[in-house]
């Protein structure tokens, strides 16, 4: 069997990518793209040992094929999710069907790539992914007196030491909001942001999320508005005392 393609060590700091990819010469092209705009790539040719990868490591990012002679990605897939991992996930399959693209993203993918695909297609979806989950942004800092705060490495959201319970994209929408305390941020920012460009989701699918976590945010803080909303200009965020 041939050996796992390997990268040089990059930068300190680089986002992490684990690619679960069974063909060596497609791992080599997608680890010579990554590499090029340095991203630190650990390349896993079977499901066991991608997993076993995983929880040795904090990943930024995850690329996998579906089809591996060890397994299903997209059963991985569903066991992250279910077990509250919010890290971006891209699916690589020669599957170009709708209803196996739909099947991936229903069961936690961010995006879905079918093979043949062009290295720069696969760039610029994994840049996009790793700028929504803001490994290519400038990190806010929280005010350590504030009671809200974010805990990127866990990925969760406290008030008071107390986790939220918040899905992935309530998570990802408080986060975005915090980084830019103030500013209001409309409606197709945070699409973008969060959802990214290429999704279906509209207004509405905003507006509901930030109604289900300001409703959350109230259990822990009733005395306070953290979220205010601007008619016809978008949402701010106060950071609470």
């Amino acid at each position: 069997m041939p050996s796992p393609v390997s990268l040089q060590p990059a930068p300190g700091g680089a986002p992490q990518l684990l690619l679960l990819e069974d063909d060596p010469a497609i791992a080599r092209t997608i680890c010579y793209a990554l590499e090029r705009e340095g991203i630190a790539v650990t390349h896993s040719l079977l499901l066991a040992d991608a997993r076993e990868q995983w929880s040795r490591q904090r990943f930024d990012v995850l690329l996998m094929d579906v089809g591996l002679p060890d397994g299903n990605g997209l059963d991985w897939c569903r066991e992250l999710r279910a077990a509250g991992s919010f890290v971006p996930v891209l699916v690589l399959s020669a599957r170009g069907e709708e209803m196996d693209r739909v099947l991936g993203l229903e069961l936690g993918a961010d995006d879905y790539l079918c093979k043949p695909f062009s290295p720069r297609e696969l760039l610029a979806r994994t840049r996009a992914l790793l700028r929504r989950s803001r490994q290519f942004q400038p990190q806010a800092t929280v005010q350590p007196t504030c009671s809200l705060q974010i805990d990127e490495q866990g990925q969760r959201a406290l008030i008071h030491a107390t986790a939220l319970d918040l899905t992935r994209r309530e998570y990802q929408l408080l986060q975005c909001l915090m980084e830019r305390p103030g500013r209001i941020l409309s409606r197709d920012f945070l699409l973008e942001q969060i959802w990214g460009l290429d999704s279906e989701s509209t207004d509405r699918t905003v507006d509901t999320h930030v109604k289900t976590l300001r409703a959350k945010l109230r259990e822990h803080l009733p005395t306070q508005e953290v979220i205010t909303t601007h008619r016809g200009l978008g949402y701010s965020l106060s950071l609470p005392a």
